[in-house]
């Protein structure tokens, strides 16, 4: 009798211990699915800023206007200024902004997404143009409840931003622009074959960054901080060879002369000394309502060689 009720209490030890077990893991996985809505729509937006109390560099995909949106973020515990979206030049990714956005996360929510065609994000049928790039940042920008934000934008990001705060005023409060070039006719034709050939394959890509890192070293990437930082943008720009001309045939179909003198909000231009370091100044007589810093001896790697630097300017200007 004493070993039936004591197999009969071990029998629902072992039930009761069975239940807990299976309990819990109906609680992680209800965590992990839940998790997903935390990471997705709203998690930056105005009403859920905040709830990290530590600053970690963290990534989500959400929603763009045809197809997913990979993005690198900080969400800041500051809720009193605007997030600072970051767009990246072509044909890299959202990884130029990784230490800025630790920086920049301090005092405000960062966020950094690919573009279409680049990173994570989704590849469209076609060559975008930049209106289809601003249009599909507005759906991601939806996406994560964004109603206004302050913009950066580097190379072909700035001509993204340049659009953004065109057609859609209300959604963009100020303008930060890492280069503004103004391409003429003879620089469109000299570099249109270049652009408008097909991709190169990925022996060619291969030969080419091989090639160059061998005769030019870093060479405009030389702010770049260390060889492992270097070699993932290298890696970054292998791994969009497919794609790796979109951006420039973007940029230079895009009339940045047109558009900059009807941008009403503020522009700061930041013309770091790259390859567009001449042609950036030829902004000033458009501009409305701004003005071009000049950065000289900095280029392509400043955000992580001189992250301080900048951002007392970006400050500055964001907050004053």
């Amino acid at each position: 009798m004493r070993l039936t009720n004591k197999s009969t209490i071990m029998n629902k030890n072992t039930i009761s211990r069975r239940t807990i077990l299976l309990f819990s893991k109906f609680i992680f996985f209800l965590g992990i699915f839940g998790t997903k809505d935390t990471l997705g729509k709203n998690h930056l937006g105005k009403n859920n800023m905040g709830n990290n109390l530590s600053l970690k560099l963290k990534k989500g995909y959400g929603d763009g206007s045809n197809g997913q949106i990979h993005y690198r973020y900080v969400d800041s515990n500051k809720k009193d200024k605007l997030p600072l979206v970051c767009l990246h030049p072509s044909p890299i990714s959202s990884i130029v902004y990784d230490n800025w956005l630790l920086e920049m996360g301090k005092d405000r929510s960062a966020i950094a997404p690919d573009t279409p065609g680049y990173g994570g994000s989704y590849t469209p049928n076609e060559p975008p143009k930049i209106e289809d790039l601003a249009d599909s940042m507005i759906a991601f920008f939806d996406y994560l409840g964004l109603d206004q934000v302050d913009i950066m934008g580097y190379h072909t990001g700035s001509l993204t931003s340049a659009d953004l705060a065109l057609r859609y005023p209300d959604r963009i409060r100020k303008i930060i622009m890492i280069s503004a070039p103004i391409f003429n006719e003879k620089i469109i034709n000299e570099y249109s074959k270049r652009i408008y050939n097909p991709a190169p394959s990925f022996v060619d890509i291969l030969d080419q960054t091989s090639k160059n890192i061998k005769e030019k070293g870093k060479d405009m990437f030389r702010d770049v901080p260390t060889d492992d930082r270097y070699a993932d943008f290298s890696i970054e720009r292998i791994r969009h060879y497919r794609t790796s001309n979109w951006g420039f045939r973007a940029a230079f179909a895009y009339n940045l002369k047109e558009t900059l003198p009807k941008i009403e909000q503020p522009i700061l231009i930041l013309n770091p000394e790259d390859d567009l370091w001449e042609l950036t100044p030829q902004a000033k007589p458009f501009l409305n309502n701004g003005h071009i810093h000049d950065l000289p001896g900095w280029t392509h790697g400043h955000l992580d060689a001189y992250t301080q630097e900048m951002a007392v300017i970006v400050r500055d200007f964001l907050d004053n």
